[in-house]
């Protein structure tokens, strides 16, 4: 997720920099050593937004600059485990695709895109179904899971896992067709593409359902004890 942080430091102003305004000296520093790097604690900085530098600095016997504090906000990424993302696909590969999300590229691999067999199509910069005929491309926008994350350290970004072999992740048009096939059942408002109710065996059913919840784990899920889930599975937040 994206954030902005508050960091504090020490900046060093060499001499050559004496005709340029403190703050944006200490701002252009800032940049050139913050920027593009990963710290475990706030993951990917990308960018210094706004430096606030105390005006009296000191001296160090010997150093023609002067050292000042600052205090200054930082536009960061971390991605988090389970986090849903939307990302752009920028590659294709033998096992898989390379997904931009933020600043970095995450790897969605083969098993990982559906349950289908797929084939790679490099000189095309495409993915193939080979059952339901679905396909990725380079270009393609779709919605994700973050399954592993091991960020790097100091300027190396880490590798990044993402799946899309759950319910409503994809490609966004994928989605749109999925939610089409769906019914909500009335009696206890679970989602699904058969004709009996898998949680409550109602056959009660019906298209008329707006807004989802997907729920893993009900035994641990605030919204499950909300809304009185004690199934897993995909439930609809109005049934009419």
């Amino acid at each position: 997720m994206f954030s902005v942080s508050t960091l504090e430091d020490i900046v060093r102003i060499p001499p050559s920099l004496f005709d340029t305004s403190l703050n944006k000296a200490a701002v252009d520093i800032l940049k050139s050593k913050y920027e593009s790097m990963v710290k475990q604690d706030l993951g990917y900085i990308i960018m210094i937004l706004s430096a606030d530098v105390e005006p009296m600095g000191k001296l160090i016997a010997g150093d023609g600059g002067t050292f000042h504090r600052v205090t200054f906000d930082a536009l960061t990424f971390y991605p988090k485990l389970q986090e849903i993302i939307y990302g752009e696909l920028v590659d294709i590969t033998d096992f898989g695709a390379f997904v931009r999300i933020g600043p970095t590229d995450a790897l969605l691999h083969l098993s990982q895109v559906m349950d289908d067999y797929l084939k790679s199509n490099i000189a095309s910069g495409v993915i193939l179904a080979n059952q339901s005929g679905r396909t990725l491309k380079i270009g393609s926008t779709i919605r994700t899971r973050i399954t592993a994350v091991s960020l790097g350290k100091a300027s190396t970004m880490g590798k990044i896992g993402i799946t899309c072999r759950q319910p409503f992740l994809g490609a966004d048009e994928w989605i749109q067709e999925d939610l089409k096939k769906e019914l909500a059942c009335r009696k206890c408002k679970c989602v699904t593409i058969g004709k009996v109710c898998p949680a409550c065996k109602s056959s009660d059913l019906t298209p008329d359902w707006e807004g989802i919840v997907v729920v893993a784990n009900p035994e641990e899920s605030r919204i499950a004890k909300t809304l009185k889930i004690t199934v897993k599975g995909k439930y609809a937040l109005k049934v009419t």
